[in-house]
């Protein structure tokens, strides 16, 4: 049984394993299912995020408030032509969170990992490790249990909830669980797994919860881009040996005290920050009188 992180490193050094492994075994015994059964679920999990981070690319679908739309379609065109800020790999990587976001803001089916509202960031990470790296889909499942571990141990000791801890708690946490995995997909070890899910973290400290018109279309999906970004960054900072200066469980601790100081307007609440502004309000009312 692991609680933190602590317990992840001490336990995967101690039998020489990968946090994946650990994962794994750890869900075969609490849960009583044999590991066949739990593979392919987590290979129906893998087709369904896919299947999102790939419906609104060609095609724009009508989210339920129409606040957001054609961000996936627009950011590949940017691509395809060839000239990018960013380079093939992010600009991939915010394409397939995008159209993940709005898959879910149409009422599509997403796998809320660890939430809805941060649903495009695990998917469009690992989707774009894979593919860039010819990665296989087992390797892409393995990426999903070392997520679940890191986002189990942020659940047990803080919260993934933007109602509770801000979006800190959701986009945080998803950053913080999926830059874990591919840094372990790319070959690293546990040590710079938890680094680089604490350095994620610490990236978007204090980031709090505005849905205009509490809906989960803006700026939710703009930060699902940016934090597929942050973990790919934070994954590379790990990669190359930098570690976090402050551990990944004090780095959780201190993400929980930020969400239970944050005022409750800044929660999921819709009345302040983006969704308060008078733009925000407008874009509610418009959709009250549709």
């Amino acid at each position: 049984m692991y609680r933190k992180g602590k317990d992840i490193l001490e336990t995967c050094n101690k039998k020489n394993i990968t946090i994946w492994e650990l994962a794994l075994e750890t869900e075969i015994r609490d849960t009583h299912t044999e590991e066949k059964q739990i593979l392919e679920k987590m290979e129906e999990v893998y087709k369904v995020m896919k299947n999102a981070s790939e419906s609104s690319v060609k095609k724009n679908i009508n989210t339920l408030g129409r606040v957001i739309g054609g961000e996936s379609i627009k950011l590949k065109k940017r691509m395809d032509g060839g000239k990018t800020l960013c380079g093939d790999v992010l600009n991939k990587a915010m394409i397939k969170a995008f159209s993940t976001s709005q898959h879910n803001a149409s009422m599509g089916k997403i796998c809320a990992a660890p939430t809805a509202g941060s649903s495009g960031i695990i998917p469009a990470a690992i989707i774009t490790v894979v593919e860039e790296y010819n990665l296989t889909k087992k390797e892409a499942i393995r990426g999903l249990l070392t997520s679940s571990a890191i986002g189990k141990v942020i659940t047990i000791n803080a919260t993934v909830s933007g109602a509770e801890g801000g979006c800190q708690a959701e986009c945080g946490s998803a950053a913080a669980m999926v830059s874990a995995a591919i840094v372990e997909m790319m070959g690293g070890s546990p040590e710079m797994a938890l680094n680089a899910a604490a350095i994620s973290l610490k990236n978007i400290m204090g980031l709090i919860c505005d849905p205009i018109a509490g809906l989960v279309e803006s700026p939710c999906s703009k930060r699902n881009a940016s934090g597929v970004v942050n973990a790919m960054i934070s994954a590379e900072m790990a990669l190359a040996g930098i570690e976090s200066v402050v551990p990944f469980d004090e780095v959780v601790e201190a993400m929980k005290n930020v969400g239970d100081s944050m005022h409750s307007d800044f929660k999921e609440t819709a009345r302040g920050g983006i969704a308060g502004t008078p733009t925000g309000i407008k874009i509610k009312e418009n959709i009250k009188n549709r």
